[in-house]
């Protein structure tokens, strides 16, 4: 009975041995810090987070690719999560920003920053609007997919703060905040927004993407991206879902609305995106949409035996307003025009092609149409057209392939006149290589009867994330006699 009973103690030790040896050695060791502790860093050791985005942009001026800050540097940031992972659409990451809305002042403006750790499930003790400090001694600061990010590293590039150590490092008080949005439009937001939460009202999912999930489709292999449109100007921006997230097979509303996000680049850093936390952050419950008009004959099977114009653009200057007869430059916002340009490097025009270029206009808009001689479609029957476009960089600016059956060919009735869109043409997308040229495909204008314009209008603007380049070339009508 005495060893029975022995036994027994043994096995039951046994069993609380191998509970304990099941638990994740950090979840034991470390247990999530308290609400009722009330952590204070003395303001004297706080920095800003200008201050931590100039220092890198001093590191890279001086030739170097990150910013490190030394051990004995004591200092810290204090800033509100603005991410969640809960449905993992975020990995591994927190983007924070230093306030709880949109005030700015110009000593300590609103902005946010990335912070890299090799973590999941950080939403468990990091969640949406919690008050955290970060000690920066031994972090380093770079970019890491086109924005400004905290981590460790070496000379090169930033790397992740370790499971071991990242408790240390990301200080969690007993304060969540509610975080109120900035409200902007798509066309407004500047470098200085990203890392940040804005909201954008009177937004829908692009006509042609009505249907699809939100990264399902079998296109989407690590991130599904979405055009979405505001119904104020016609800006778009795509937004980026994970194909590992928990909301990726959901269908989009196909309504209008707002849709609140972290406003970002992309992976690869070629063009603007904006990352919800969850589904519940597309607001898009109206039922009325804001669609253009459109002209949809299709693709024809067949071109015309006939040209009617062809215009290759070899005749311009470069760097000089495109002028040739019957064709219309007009700038309807800002100081640039669609101008004649050449190029041999890695994205080539076609010999001289048309371009519209915003960078470096230091405008706040640009708007700039070109638009074709008139076509008579009931004298040209089984009227065709062709094109093509290439962009470099497009950075959230657009053109778009427009016409009208009303212009009156004059600039002073440009913009009164009504302007649809070309459906079936193709336009080279932001999302596209910035390598090749897109053929248009050949639009059929057949269903349509009286006199029409064909219009190139490019949107954009001096600012960073809209600043992009898009040419054009080949341009023709032909027609059947």
């Amino acid at each position: 009975m005495i060893q029975l009973k022995y036994i027994n103690k043994l096995c039951i030790l046994l069993g609380v041995f191998i509970i304990i040896s099941c638990v994740n050695d950090d979840d034991y060791n470390i247990p999530l810090p308290s609400d009722s502790e009330n952590i204070s860093i003395p303001e004297n050791k706080i920095t800003t987070f200008r201050a931590v985005q100039q220092r890198y942009e001093q590191a890279v001026n001086s030739g170097d690719l990150i910013a490190r800050i030394y051990e004995d540097e004591d200092i810290y940031i204090e800033g509100y999560v603005v991410s969640s992972d809960a449905a993992g659409n975020f990995f591994e990451e927190l983007i924070i920003q230093n306030k709880i809305d949109d005030s700015d002042t110009d000593a300590d403006p609103r902005l946010g920053l990335k912070v890299d750790i090799n973590v999941s499930s950080l939403s468990d003790t990091y969640e949406f609007g919690r008050k955290i400090y970060i000690k920066l001694a031994g972090l380093t600061i770079g970019e890491s997919n086109g924005v400004i990010t905290i981590g460790k590293g070496d000379a090169v590039k930033v790397k992740q703060i370790q499971a071991a150590e990242y408790r240390d490092i990301v200080i969690r008080t007993n304060e969540v905040a509610t975080i109120i949005p900035k409200v902007v439009s798509p066309e407004n937001l500047t470098n200085a927004d990203q890392n940040t939460l804005i909201q954008m009202d009177n937004m829908q999912l692009n006509r042609f993407e009505l249907g699809a999930t939100y990264a399902s489709e079998s296109i989407d292999e690590y991130d599904g991206l979405r055009t979405l449109e505001s119904c104020d100007s016609g800006t778009s921006i795509l937004m980026q879902t994970s194909t590992f997230s928990d909301f990726k097979s959901v269908i989009i509303p196909q309504g209008k609305g707002s849709i609140t996000g972290v406003f970002s680049r992309d992976f690869g850093d070629d063009f603007n995106v904006i990352i919800v936390n969850s589904v519940t952050d597309v607001n898009f419950d109206s039922s009325e949409r804001c669609d253009p008009i459109e002209l949809d004959c299709g693709l024809a099977s067949s071109i015309g035996t006939s040209n009617l114009f062809y215009e290759d653009f070899e005749s311009q200057k470069n760097n000089k307003p495109i002028v040739i007869d019957g064709w219309t430059n007009y700038i309807e916002a800002g100081t640039e025009a669609w101008e004649g340009y050449s190029s041999t490097s890695s994205n080539a025009s076609l010999g001289r092609s048309a371009r519209f270029q915003s960078a470096s206009s230091g405008d706040a808009s640009n708007i700039g149409w070109l638009i074709t001689p008139v076509i008579d479609l009931d004298t040209y029957s089984s009227a065709t057209l062709r094109f093509k476009t290439s962009n470099s960089l497009a950075d959230s600016s657009f053109m778009e392939v427009l016409y009208s059956l009303d212009w009156d060919g004059t600039e002073d009735h440009i913009t009164s006149a009504t302007w649809g869109v070309l459906s079936a043409a193709y336009v080279v997308k932001d999302s596209d290589s910035f390598v090749p040229w897109f053929n248009s495909g050949t639009v059929d204008l057949s269903c349509a009867t009286g006199t029409i314009h064909i219009a190139f209008k490019f949107t954009g603007s001096g600012q960073d994330t809209f600043d992009g380049v898009y040419e054009l070339d080949e341009v023709r009508v032909d027609y059947v006699e």
